[in-house]
Order: structure tokens, then sequence, then C-alpha cells
């Protein structure tokens, strides 16, 4: 009777944590949408918030697949000694960048973000804009940071990294538009 009660306790206390990592993750969902959506008036909202979902729940997906223990840095160590395979930044960069360019935004781009570069402290993620905006007034996405719980901030309140573009990695993310046709008059 008392192993059934512990277990009755410990699966109530683990539907708490559950519900307030989903309630979080509900949270930052919107809070991501909204700070998008606040980059322009041209954004599309709609837009805005697939972006937002999509992050989110890729960034989970990954770190399940990852199989993500721990800090970044012990993960990146698990990594070194051949215990996992991925779940480096760039994996989290690369992979959550490729299921955002298949959304193929039209009102926003996607960017490549790198801080301290070729350092032992390097970091890498992806960066939102607004069409047309300059890479330094995007937002930040950052799987990795916090081991699958997406991170988000503008580039510029981005306090732990001193966030630039790397123009070769950003192409990996644009999305071909069709030429449009110009119209032809008959005279």
């Amino acid at each position: 009777m008392l192993k059934l009660i512990r277990r009755l306790i410990f699966i109530f206390a683990l539907l708490i944590l559950v519900n307030a990592a989903c309630a979080k993750d509900e949270e930052s969902i919107k809070g991501l949408r909204e700070a998008i959506v606040a980059l322009s008036p041209s954004v599309n909202p709609e837009e805005a918030e697939l972006i937002s979902v999509t992050a989110h729940t890729t960034s989970r997906s990954l770190a399940h697949e990852y199989r993500i223990t721990g800090p970044p840095a012990f993960q990146n160590f698990l990594i070194h000694i051949g215990l996992r395979q991925r779940g480096y930044c760039f994996d989290f960069a690369r992979d959550i960048g490729a299921r955002l360019k298949e959304l193929r935004p039209r009102t926003l781009v996607l960017h490549w973000g790198e801080s301290f570069a070729n350092t032992n402290q390097e970091n890498n993620g992806l960066v939102v804009t607004a069409r047309g905006q300059p890479f330094r007034d995007g937002i930040v996405i950052d799987a990795w940071r916090h081991g699958g719980r997406l991170y988000w901030r503008s580039v510029t309140e981005d306090r732990q990294n001193d966030w630039e573009e790397n123009m070769r990695e950003s192409a990996l993310f644009q999305v071909e538009r069709p030429a449009q046709r110009k119209s032809q008059r008959t005279t």
C-alpha cells in the first residue's frame, strides 16, 4: 500500500511539472509570436504564429532526438567522446532553420547568427527579421542554450552573446521566390 501511495504521489508531481512546462512553452510561443509581429507592420501575424509554434515544437523534438541531458557543455562533451552524435548549437540552428524554411515565409527572413565565432565560446542560432530589416533588428532563436527549451530575445538584448550574421550560412535559409513576370502591354 505504501508503494502505491508513493507511486501516485510521484505521478501527481510529474503531472504538475509537465503542466508547468507546457504552460511556460505556451507563454513563450505567444511571446515570440508577439515579438515577431512587432518587428514591422508588414509582418503577417499568422506567419509569425507558425514560425513561433514550429520553432518551439521543433526545438523540443530535437532535444528528444539528440537525447539531450544536462547543460549544453555536457552535451558537447558527450558528443566529443562519442556517446552522442548530434546536439551542438549548429545542429539545432541548422535543423530548426531547415524546418522553418519549409514554411516558405513571405514577410519574414531567416538569418544565421553566430557569436564568438572560431572560439571555444562560439554559439550559433537563427535570427528572424521582417523582410528588408537589418540583422541587428531581429530576434534570436537559440535552442541549444537551454537544452532544447527555446530561448529568444532581440539581437541587441541578448547579453550573453554578441551576434553577427554569417552570410554564407544565411543563404541556406533563403526562400527562393519565382521571378515575378512583368506585365506585357499590347499596343
